[in-house]
């Protein structure tokens, strides 16, 4: 069952053109920033883009800062608003279940090809972002006269090229699980309509009220427990020592999301009358 979702959603094309969309755009900034050379500066755009123009190690980290407030949650609710809603609109989701699958393993294996194509969303936007990087601005002064290529962190110290490796493979893991959990409500949205858009639509809206009630003032007693609010908690990765409080809660958070979005997922899905 798992492999057959893996292989349909390989074979879908929005599934492919979203993966390129998110590659195409730190590629875009990256060619803009290379021939004009004007990176905004410090504490100004995004994350990392100040500091990428002197080390196109960096690029990646910045890369996917800018896909992570829109862009990035966008093609998760795709995906994963069409994993059950999808099957239903398309009149295949009763024949799937007339098969020997219960309902909870079908729920599970949309959950893994959702939590795939996530992984493979965020490795392929640091891989290629890597790539567009060093092509661009280089590995820095440093590497430029034979030294290590040490990258400066945001605290000031030294890293090496191998603990920029290690750091940016955390927040690959970080993120993935953060649109995990958006890919989980999606999921379960998915199963409360036969609209994959409505489902879609569904999770930018939860989207969308985090970023908006997280500022707030009045919403402080809320705002630990907002989708978005733990999101950037993977700049303190790139600090020296790293601050893992923010990424710790970030983690249970998500993870919270995850476990609670994908149980009320199969506590409607279980019980429900499948029509088409």
């Amino acid at each position: 069952m798992i492999a057959v979702e893996l292989r349909m959603m390989l074979r879908r094309p929005r599934v492919w053109l979203c993966w390129a969309l998110l590659c195409a755009l730190p590629a875009l900034v990256a060619v803009l920033l290379a021939a004009t050379r004007l990176a905004p500066p410090p504490g100004r755009g995004g994350a990392f883009l100040s500091a990428v123009v002197a080390n196109g190690q960096l690029f990646p980290a910045a890369a996917l800062a800018l896909v992570l407030p829109v862009f990035l949650p966008i093609t998760v609710a795709i995906v994963a608003g069409d994993a059950v809603a999808g099957e239903a609109s398309a009149g295949t989701l009763r024949y799937l279940l007339v098969r020997p699958v219960g309902r909870l393993r079908l729920l599970a294996a949309k959950l893994l090809s959702v939590a795939v194509f996530v992984l493979l969303a965020v490795l392929l936007v640091t891989a290629t972002s890597y790539g567009v990087g060093v092509a661009a601005f280089g590995f820095g002064p440093d590497a430029a006269v034979g030294g290590a290529g040490g990258i400066a962190s945001l605290s000031g110290a030294v890293l090496t090229p191998f603990d920029l490796l290690l750091r940016t493979a955390i927040t690959v893991g970080y993120l993935a699980l953060c649109m995990l959990a958006l890919g989980a409500v999606g999921l379960f949205f998915s199963t409360l309509t036969d609209s994959p858009p409505a489902a879609t639509l569904g999770v930018l809206a939860l989207v969308v009220a985090g970023a908006a009630l997280q500022p707030l003032d009045a919403a402080a007693a809320i705002e630990p427990f907002l989708p978005t609010a733990h999101w950037l908690a993977w700049i303190d990765l790139y600090r020296d020592p790293i601050l893992w409080e923010d990424l710790r809660a970030g983690i249970e958070v998500q993870a919270g999301y995850v476990l609670v979005a994908f149980g009320a997922a199969w506590a409607n899905f279980a019980t429900k009358d499948i029509t088409s």
